[in-house]
C-alpha cells in the first residue's frame, strides 16, 4: 500500500518539493543546505536575515498526561 500511494504522490507531484521528512533522498542535510542557500541569497541581495531555531525534542515530556 505504501509503495503504491507514495508512487502516486510522486508521479502526480502532490508532495511539496521542500518536504524533507520521511522521503527518500530528502534528508536533514539537504534541508540544511536549502536553508543556508536561502540565507546566502538574501544576504547577497542586501536583505537582513534573522532566524530562530527551536529544539522540540523534549517538548512532549512537559505535557501533563494524567489530565482527565
Amino acid at each position: 500500500m505504501y509503495k503504491c500511494l507514495y508512487s502516486h504522490l510522486e508521479c502526480h507531484k502532490v508532495l511539496y518539493n521542500y518536504q524533507f521528512g520521511f522521503r527518500k533522498n530528502h534528508g536533514t542535510n539537504l534541508a540544511l543546505i536549502e536553508v543556508i542557500d536561502s540565507i546566502y541569497k538574501s544576504l547577497d541581495s542586501g536583505k537582513i536575515v534573522c532566524s530562530v531555531f527551536l529544539d522540540l525534542q523534549k517538548a512532549f515530556d512537559t505535557v501533563q498526561h494524567d489530565i482527565l
